[in-house]
């Protein structure tokens, strides 16, 4: 299972790097056809707008598994075994809370979407919000799963603060209380 796991990922990963190499091109060829031949690729615009809200959500769902997004730990560092797992798993229910309501939310707006069609390129929109169902559904399991380990008592109190430090800021944090007299 976790074989499979992983090759998600990858594959996500290789989608997100597949459309900012996509978004590069299309914009650089753009303005290259623009300046040196009066003329340009009309959807190269609408595209890589497209692969750019893709590549936003693909990317929240690599970083979230790899717990690489924004947190403050300053209170939680600070508090017993007992009030880390308070705190995450508040923050955990109201991240699964979210994913919930931006589930319901595209469902809510599929059929809009699939009826509305993109100017240029002449897609179904959903196409391109469609990615709510992947986002809310693969998150939302990520959740769960931390939810699972926490209320089963498998995370260690390491694991319990979600915030991935900052390469050399505990050695930087280390030396300013060292260095205090």
């Amino acid at each position: 299972m976790q074989k499979t796991i992983d090759a998600f990922f990858r594959l996500l990963e290789f989608l997100v790097v597949a459309c900012m190499v996509a978004m590069v091109v299309m914009v650089f060829g753009n303005v290259v056809l623009r300046y040196a031949f009066n003329s340009g690729i009309t959807v190269s615009d609408e595209m890589s707008r497209y692969c750019f809200i893709w590549l936003t959500y693909l990317g929240a769902m690599v970083a979230m598994r790899e717990g690489g997004h924004l947190g403050v730990d300053t209170l939680v560092k600070h508090l017993p075994v007992g009030g880390k797992k308070v705190c995450l798993f508040l923050s955990e229910s109201l991240m699964l809370f979210c994913n919930g309501f931006f589930l319901l939310g595209t469902w809510k707006m599929h059929d809009l979407q699939v009826t509305n069609v993109s100017p240029v390129v002449g897609i179904s929109m959903i196409w391109v919000y469609g990615i709510g169902y992947v986002v809310a559904v693969v998150m939302g399991t990520i959740n769960l799963h931390v939810l699972y380990r926490l209320l089963t008592g498998q995370l260690s109190e390491d694991e319990l603060l979600q915030v991935v430090e900052t390469e050399g800021l505990a050695d930087a944090e280390k030396q300013l209380i060292g260095a205090r007299p």
